[in-house]
C-alpha cells in the first residue's frame, strides 16, 4: 500500500466511489505533468446533492466547512481514479472554492479551508496551493459549496 494510502486508512477515511458513466463533462483531464480537475460537489455516490442551500442563511459556516471537506473527499477519489496511486501527486498547485452565499456572507475562505484542511491531513505538504476562496450567487442544484484544482503529477 503506498503512503499515501495508509495515510488514508490511518485517518479513517474512506474515500467514495461514483459511478461517472455517461456524462458529458469529464471530472479530470491531464496534460503533461498536470491534472485539470473539473468542479467537485459535496454529492454521494449516486451524485445526488448531501448539502443544500445558502451558505448565512439556510446553513451555517462549519456545515458548509463539512460540506467542502466532502468536496475533497470526492475529488481524491477521482484523482486515484485517474491516476491509480496517490503517491503519484507530487503537489496541488492552484485551487479555486465557491461558496454559495447569502448577501451578507463574507467568511468564504473558513468554508473552502474544509478542502483544504483535508489536503494538507492526506498529503501532508504536498496538499498545501495556492488557492483563491470566492462567493458565487447560485451554485448547481443549490450546492453550498464547489471546488476545482490544478495537481501536478509524477510519472
Amino acid at each position: 500500500m503506498s503512503e499515501t494510502g495508509k495515510r488514508i486508512e490511518q485517518l479513517g477515511i474512506t474515500l467514495p466511489v461514483r459511478d461517472r458513466k455517461g456524462q458529458a463533462v469529464v471530472d479530470a483531464c491531464i496534460k503533461g505533468d498536470l491534472m485539470f480537475l473539473s468542479a467537485h460537489f459535496p454529492v454521494d455516490k449516486e451524485g445526488n446533492p448531501v448539502y443544500q442551500g445558502k451558505v448565512g442563511k439556510d446553513i451555517d459556516k462549519d456545515t458548509a466547512y463539512e460540506a467542502a471537506r466532502l468536496c475533497g473527499l470526492n475529488m481524491i477519489a477521482t484523482i486515484k481514479d485517474y491516476i491509480g496511486e496517490l503517491d503519484r501527486v507530487d503537489y496541488f498547485v492552484k485551487v479555486l472554492g465557491l461558496v454559495n452565499s447569502a448577501e451578507d456572507f463574507s467568511e468564504q475562505p473558513y468554508v473552502i479551508n474544509g478542502f483544504s484542511d483535508l489536503m494538507t491531513e492526506v498529503f501532508g505538504r504536498r496538499g498545501q496551493h495556492a488557492r483563491s476562496a470566492m462567493g458565487a450567487y447560485a451554485l448547481w442544484k443549490n450546492v453550498p459549496v464547489t471546488v476545482e484544482a490544478i495537481v501536478k503529477i509524477r510519472s
